[in-house]
């Protein structure tokens, strides 16, 4: 069977939890509700709110009459006296609720814990509105202070009168001085324009100058350059100028040695042995540079042979007899014969009577130099031993036609050092050649 009374309980508007009201709520009268409805002064809830913000408000404000009956309201179980009774102390308890809310900022009813930290928000904004009523009546009193210190306020009127026109007249000249300033930054800025145009133009220049300086300063270096290597060019000319001076063109081009038995000249030998059967081909080239040679230094002393004509032609060189008209071969085509072409030995004959003549001609210079050996019909004959070599092969040995070829050219090596010592002033013909000459 179900239990007749039932306790209706109202909820904290905050945190929801259940409230357990006293039972002095329950009785009422209208001048408690009278008294309960005057509005309460408003206090500055603008901080209490921000504090209070942090409480959980889970529940919007409403009036708790309003489901107090009809189908929103409470349902009431139990006898119908004792409903009536239930129903008018709830409804006093909502109207007592309703008015608090509507007096204050905060919603009814509120637990102990809600209720507890309300006041403590509330006393921490009396705190701040005492501090805030002090420094305004702080402040106020200073305002009293100072309007009784202001007896003196004309004589500081006209202070600051004068001060104020002093301000004014500084501030005229201030504005001329600056209306001056401008016209004279306007100038400066105009000057400025100028000198940058004047330093864009300078620096053109400057550039230009640099390129020039710079292609100048190259066209220098090449010019240095060439300059050195045309002294160094001009120093190698002149050591090679001054070697060749001193070099003998007849010795350089004409080398007259010997080998064993043979003369030699550029190195072909003149002659034929038993024991060293020379080929007739060396011997022709030989010849021919014996030739070459006798043509040239008489060319150097501008003799001219009587009777024969000296022609110079290699290998088949060979001697033209001017009141003939025949040619006479420096050249042989075989070996020793007993009868032999008698034209090879008219040919060789002729070359020693040209060498004679020219050995005639170079002690007539009065310089008192004479070959070393002596020429006459067709033999050479050495004076330390008297003996004498025939030029010709035919009735003739190797050995001995050998031998008067190498007196022939060392009277050669000796007339060209002659000739040299005589035409180079630079050539000194010194007893050492001559000794290697006769050698």
């Amino acid at each position: 069977m179900m239990d007749m009374k039932t306790n209706v309980n109202f909820v904290c508007q905050r945190c929801l939890q259940p409230l357990k009201l006293d039972p002095s709520f329950n009785h009422l009268g209208e001048h408690t509700l009278a008294e309960l409805s005057l509005p309460i002064q408003q206090q500055s809830t603008g901080d209490i709110d921000s504090q209070s913000s942090s409480l959980e408000h889970l529940v919007p404000p409403f009036r708790l009459t309003e489901f107090t009956s009809g189908s929103n309201g409470f349902m009431l179980v139990g006898d119908s006296g004792e409903t009536e009774s239930l129903s008018h102390h709830l409804r006093v308890r909502a109207t007592l609720f309703d008015v608090l809310s509507s007096t204050t900022s905060c919603d009814h009813p509120l637990c102990d814990e809600c209720t507890d930290s309300l006041l403590m928000l509330m006393d921490q904004q009396l705190r701040l509105t005492e501090n805030e009523w002090s420094e305004y009546r702080d402040y106020l009193r200073r305002l009293e202070e100072e309007q009784l210190q202001s007896g003196n306020e004309d004589s500081e009127k006209e202070a600051l009168e004068k001060e104020l026109q002093d301000a004014r007249a500084e501030e005229k000249r201030m504005i001329i001085e600056l209306e001056a300033l401008r016209k004279e930054e306007a100038a400066t800025k105009e000057a400025i324009v100028e000198q940058e145009k004047e330093k864009e133009r300078l620096k053109c220049e400057e550039e230009r100058y640099w390129k020039q300086y710079a292609r100048h300063r190259r066209e220098i270096m090449l010019a240095e350059d060439e300059c050195r290597s045309l002294e160094n060019q001009l120093a190698y000319a002149v050591s090679q100028l001054e070697r060749l001076k001193k070099t003998n063109v007849f010795n350089a081009t004409f080398h007259i040695w010997h080998s064993g038995h043979f003369g030699t000249i550029n190195s072909f030998r003149l002659g034929r042995l038993p024991s060293a059967p020379v080929d007739w081909s060396e011997i022709n080239a030989a010849w021919g540079q014996t030739t070459l040679l006798l043509t040239a230094l008489a060319r150097k002393m501008d003799l001219t042979f009587k009777r024969y004509k000296l022609v110079p032609f290699g290998n088949h060189s060979y001697i033209e007899v001017l009141d003939q008209h025949k040619e006479l071969p420096l050249y042989g085509s075989g070996g020793f014969k007993f009868l032999w072409d008698t034209k090879f030995d008219a040919a060789m004959a002729a070359f020693l009577d040209c060498l004679q003549q020219f050995r005639e001609e170079v002690e007539n210079s009065k310089s008192g130099f004479s070959l070393p050996y002596r020429i006459e019909k067709g033999r050479i004959e050495d004076c330390s031993t008297g003996s004498s070599y025939s030029i010709k092969i035919q009735f003739n040995s190797e050995e001995q036609w050998t031998k008067a070829l190498k007196f022939m050219l060392t009277n050669l090596k000796w007339g060209l050092a002659w000739v040299s010592s005589q035409f180079d002033k630079d050539e000194a013909l010194t007893q050492t050649d001559l000794k290697s000459a006769k050698t």
